[in-house]
């Protein structure tokens, strides 16, 4: 598609698509944000040790693996929107039967049921977002994804503290069913995406969904570009270690894989945790905490604001520079200073600074623009596989992430652990200047013919 395409004027049309589209990343964030308040009275309910309370929170990261391995290659063969159909049932029935959990058993068997719903909403709302949207503000589209993610955890940590007096921790669990049934409904009147539907020969059902955003000019010359990169033959596994394919899955993988252990979730799943330890009370660090969740969230919208006029790969160096000064600044401090006792002493000031810098950075780099270059950079024919195969490993890293952070906390110190973090976000910041190409302002066609000359050359 041409940059000078133009958009049709149904705007309201083309609004409901992307929020329905990107809704399923709410339930994401939601998801994953409510245990971090819900677990300390869970514990108490259920009598959880140690091991158990972090089963139940972890539970929901391999039930995610075993979605997004599963929701990739599905969505090559049935198509984006019916997966995000069958993923809104699975968050409705994971939401409903974790509220209603009478034990722990029955409480894991339910978050890895979530889990699953999270994993192939995290690989299918971006997939499908990126597909529908025009050239021109494909960026700030895939970017809603982000964007619903982290309201769906401000969302949590707001509903955490409201009902955390009255600790009705299945309440927090069970509100999820609401925006699940919301999507669910939604997206039955959604469209397919034009290019799915190119690649099963339904021609003229994608000129139908393409003339919601496109000029009739804009549609035919959309529809040759797919056509050009479309071929014969199935993809699948197999096709994911072929030449032409190899250089965009390493980006694909190593954009997913960093983004988690250059150290996030250890801002949103244990930022109390580090807070408390840097001198604030309980209550306060509850507060500070959905304050961060409103950073996270103004942050992600100066991102929509800036993905398609800056490009991908400034913004994901530019936080890069923030979040390393951030954990070297965190972790030196750490070391340094003896350990407070309330949040005034200089080191509880420091970390939630760092914190706030942290997750700032993050949110206006990382945090959208791996979603939005995944399904860029990947091709047509493979690109539900291939996401599968990423966000596979994605979600590994994120269990392997989360399971570590507290128990190196306690054997190492929070200092060690943070410039360990930064270390690591230093090697992001060498692979991305090494691999990672601008796709701004490019159609997805070009992006993938380019790779497949590149591949030939």
């Amino acid at each position: 598609m041409s940059q000078g395409s133009q958009s049709n004027p149904n705007t309201s049309s083309n609004a409901l698509v992307y929020f329905f589209g990107a809704l399923g990343g709410l339930l994401f964030g939601y998801d994953t944000g409510v245990i971090s308040g819900a677990i300390l009275f869970i514990k108490a309910d259920l009598g959880l040790n140690a091991f158990y309370q972090g089963l139940v929170v972890s539970s929901l990261l391999l039930g995610a693996m075993a979605g997004a391995g599963v929701a990739g290659p599905l969505s090559d063969r049935l198509g984006r929107r019916r997966i995000i159909i069958i993923a809104a049932i699975i968050f409705s029935v994971g939401a409903i039967g974790a509220a209603l959990a009478p034990n722990v058993g029955v409480l894991v068997l339910f978050r890895i049921v979530l889990g699953v719903a999270v994993g192939a909403a995290a690989l299918i709302v971006p997939l499908y977002l990126s597909e529908v949207a025009p050239t021109e503000i494909r960026g700030a589209v895939s970017s809603l994804n982000q964007l619903m993610i982290v309201v769906g955890i401000l969302v949590a940590y707001i509903i955490n503290a409201l009902l955390a007096a009255s600790e009705a921790w299945r309440t927090m669990l069970g509100l999820a069913v609401v925006p699940s049934l919301v999507l669910l409904v939604g997206m039955y009147f959604m469209p397919e995406t034009p290019r799915w539907l190119v690649s099963r020969g339904k021609d003229d059902e994608a000129r139908d969904v393409l003339r919601q955003t496109r000029d009739e000019e804009a549609v035919e010359q959309e529809i040759r570009e797919i056509k050009d990169v479309e071929r014969d033959e199935e993809g699948g596994l197999r096709e994911l270690a072929a030449p032409w394919v190899r250089p965009a899955l390493i980006v694909a993988v190593g954009l997913a894989v960093f983004q988690q252990i250059i150290g996030i979730n250890t801002i949103i799943y244990y930022a109390p945790t580090t807070l408390t330890e840097a001198g604030f009370g309980d209550q306060a660090a509850t507060y500070a905490n959905v304050a961060i969740g409103v950073l996270n969230v103004v942050m992600t919208l100066v991102a929509i604001r800036l993905i398609d006029r800056t490009g991908r790969v400034p913004l994901l160096v530019g936080g890069l520079v923030g979040m390393i000064s951030s954990l070297v600044v965190l972790g030196v401090s750490s070391l340094l200073l003896a350990a407070p006792d309330n949040p005034t002493d200089p080191l509880a000031i420091i970390t939630l600074a760092c914190l706030a810098a942290f997750i700032a950075s993050f949110a206006v780099s990382w945090g959208p623009t791996v979603w939005v270059m995944l399904p860029e950079i990947l091709p047509l024919r493979i690109r539900g596989t291939a996401m599968g195969f990423a966000i596979f490993l994605h979600w590994g890293a994120n269990f392997v992430v989360s399971q570590t952070f507290p128990l190196l906390l306690a054997s190492v110190g929070a200092g060690v652990v943070f410039l360990g973090y930064a270390v690591v976000a230093v090697a992001a910041l060498i692979f991305v200047r090494a691999r990672v190409a601008e796709t701004k302002g490019r159609s997805l066609e070009r992006i993938e013919a380019d790779l497949q000359g590149k591949a030939t050359a």
